[in-house]
């Protein structure tokens, strides 16, 4: 029997349930419930802005979202969204999707922390990245009724979410802080790293190696 969360059904198919095992098997429970939960947000928010993703990669996207904070997924040379979106794409292609739909979910992944341009994009991408904003950041909630808000975080909670997924963030990548240059990701290393700076983008404008 298809589960289904605030009208949303969740997708059955062998390699929903393959991205399912996997996930639920590598990632902290509070990694698996966040991806789950943007899954059922985003796909809430599409239906409210009449956009129509492809259930599937939908999901394996909202799955794989956050793989890049953790091992086996975690790198120590990239940002973690690209870890995530690697991990993702190599996942779809082993299980025989096509080239241009494994790309859609790499797509939304590698650009769930930009603001406003995934919007412009594919139905997958765009839904990815409003499911993010509404879980995290708390965005776009009026387009969600209390009783779909109460039905997702009954199936996955989200207790005390703020600061765990903070503390989530900072592990993932303060190893790593050279590879926050430009993002949000900045801002959370900046708060709970001691001695962290921001490279500065217009210092490295004014110390190029290009003479005046």
């Amino acid at each position: 029997m298809t589960e289904k969360i605030a009208g949303v059904e969740i997708p059955d198919s062998e390699l929903a349930r393959d991205a399912t095992e996997l996930i639920r098997d590598t990632t902290p429970p509070l990694l698996f419930h966040h991806s789950r939960r943007v899954y059922l947000f985003g796909s809430l928010q599409a239906r409210a802005r009449g956009i129509r993703p492809d259930p599937e990669l939908l999901y394996v996207a909202a799955l794989f979202h956050d793989t890049g904070l953790v091992p086996p997924y975690r790198s120590d040379d990239q940002r973690f969204e690209l870890d995530g979106a690697d991990r993702a794409r190599a996942f779809l292609l082993g299980h025989g999707v096509p080239d241009a739909d494994a790309d859609r979910v790499w797509t939304a992944i590698a650009l769930h922390t930009t603001p406003e341009v995934p919007h412009r994009l594919a139905p997958e991408i765009a839904a990815t990245s409003a499911g993010v904003e509404t879980d995290v950041l708390g965005l776009h909630l009026a387009n969600v009724t209390r009783a779909e808000i109460d039905e997702v975080t009954a199936a996955h909670p989200r207790p005390d979410f703020k600061e765990q997924i903070l503390r989530a963030f900072t592990d993932g990548f303060k190893h790593r802080p050279d590879t926050t240059f430009g993002t949000v990701n900045a801002d959370v290393l900046e708060h709970f790293v001691p001695g962290f700076r921001r490279t500065d983008f217009v210092e490295v404008v004014r110390n190029s190696a290009w003479p005046e």
